[in-house]
């Protein structure tokens, strides 16, 4: 579970921000909300709104990039290769100074505090806490002059020699099989990020579940919820034509053929006749259904796969493609007892306003970008903003009307359009 998330000097954040999922307890509305984790009350999820190029898509950006590092520095990276973080280029000092990451979570109730600092080269700095009641303990600490390992991570001794510059030590660990870091890799590997403009990543995973009998049930009830007139889903297997292969070169006509069947995914539609329902008719999914329902089914698989296992997701652009009503219930699942036993923890980038009055969701959990006057990103929420005479915003503030006339920040400032069309006008006259 998810406490909170730190990132600086990394794309557009230049000095550290921090996101946190600790419910705020001055804030009543919406307990459902919130869940109890040990000494913690934690949020269910986080919106984060903002201008375009105001840093949205970089926060679980930089998110999914400690994850990669923590999953693949020891494995995936040769001697001597870059390590893919790219600083805060706005600045000349911090262009030359490392990326900060640094992540709290909890498993089985223990407090971990996990962070490091990379640039290009190397890995500067790391460190590991832990915690099972306030007092933090610290297991490793990593920096340019060596690994100071602690008695209470003894797993990592002898494999200080064995980390690259630009290995993390946590993940050389866990290839040695450290009882705590394989937990602590374990949660990295269960934490899940999803983007909402590129669904078609999620198709095979999602068309995988039409296969287990109970999961495709699961599914298929969630669409049917969803009002898109689908009666069913089932996946359709073909034979692989040898002459259609053959149309191919290379990697993907080796791939092809390594494949002995291709599979399709159909959709059942009602069929009627002057008005009467006469029976089903079948479409090809991928091809027939629209863009918004194509999405919705992509995403479905990997969202109830993470409320089933009470997983920690990300999903950048959430709404984009669909009517707001699905983008409200996606997030009410979350939210929802009943739906969400296990606590899985959503945090989506979204443009839609609605949310902020019908979302049905806290002031802690609603968060801001904007760009500060030296364009690097600020992130603030809602619960800690002041307005003008030093007020916090009130629970039963009209949220989405005073967001759109800018009392919070966060949107655009735009330009008068009509005067670029008429100074062209005046150019085409002269």
């Amino acid at each position: 579970m998810l406490i909170d998330f730190e990132v600086g000097n990394y794309l557009s954040f230049g000095k550290p921000v921090r996101l946190s999922m600790v419910a705020a307890n001055s804030i009543k509305e919406h307990e459902e909300n919130v869940f109890d984790a040990g000494r913690y009350r934690l949020l269910k999820s986080a919106a984060i709104y903002g201008a375009n190029a105001s840093g949205k898509s970089n926060l679980l950006n930089a998110l999914s990039r400690m994850r990669w590092l923590v999953l693949n520095s020891s494995k995936e990276m040769q001697v001597g290769e870059h390590i893919r973080v790219i600083p805060f280029k706005l600045d000349a000092e911090m262009d030359k100074s490392p990326s900060r990451f640094e992540i709290i979570f909890l498993i089985n109730e223990i407090k971990y505090r996990y962070g490091f600092e990379v640039n290009s080269e190397a890995v500067s700095s790391e460190w590991l806490f832990s915690s099972e009641k306030n007092k933090e303990t610290s297991l490793f600490l990593r920096q340019a002059d060596g690994i100071d390992v602690k008695d209470d991570f003894s797993e990592g001794r002898e494999l200080e020699s064995k980390t690259r510059d630009n290995a993390l030590f946590l993940s050389v660990v866990a290839q040695f099989n450290g009882e705590i870091s394989k937990k602590i890799l374990n949660w990295f590997a269960t934490f899940k990020t999803l983007h909402g403009l590129q669904e078609e990543r999620y198709a095979r995973f999602t068309a995988q579940t039409l296969e287990d009998e109970i999961l495709k049930n699961q599914l298929v009830n969630f669409i049917r919820k969803a009002d898109l007139g689908i009666e069913d889903l089932s996946v359709v297997e073909l034979d692989v034509d040898e002459q259609f292969v053959n149309n191919f070169q290379g990697d993907i006509q080796n791939r092809f053929k390594s494949v002995k069947k291709l599979k399709k995914v159909m959709s059942m539609h009602p069929r009627f006749n002057n008005g009467e329902k006469i029976g089903s008719v079948t479409f090809n999914f991928f091809d027939e259904e629209s863009e918004g329902t194509k999405k919705f089914f992509l995403m479905a698989g990997p969202i109830l796969d993470c409320l089933k296992n009470g997983y920690t997701v990300t999903v950048d652009e959430l709404d984009a493609k669909m009517h707001p009503l699905l983008t409200r219930a996606i997030i009410r699942l979350f939210n929802s007892k009943e739906t969400n036993p296990n606590n899985a923890q959503l945090i989506f980038a979204v443009h839609d306003t609605n949310l902020l009055n019908y979302g049905n969701l806290r002031r802690d959990q609603i968060w801001f970008v904007e760009k500060n006057q030296q364009s690097a990103t600020d992130l603030y929420s809602l619960a800690e903003f002041k307005l003008p005479d030093g007020t916090k915003v009130r629970n039963d503030a009209a949220l989405e009307k005073n967001y759109i006339q800018g009392r919070y920040g966060a949107i655009p400032y735009l330009g008068n359009f009509e005067e670029l069309f008429k100074e062209n006008e005046g150019g085409a006259q002269g």
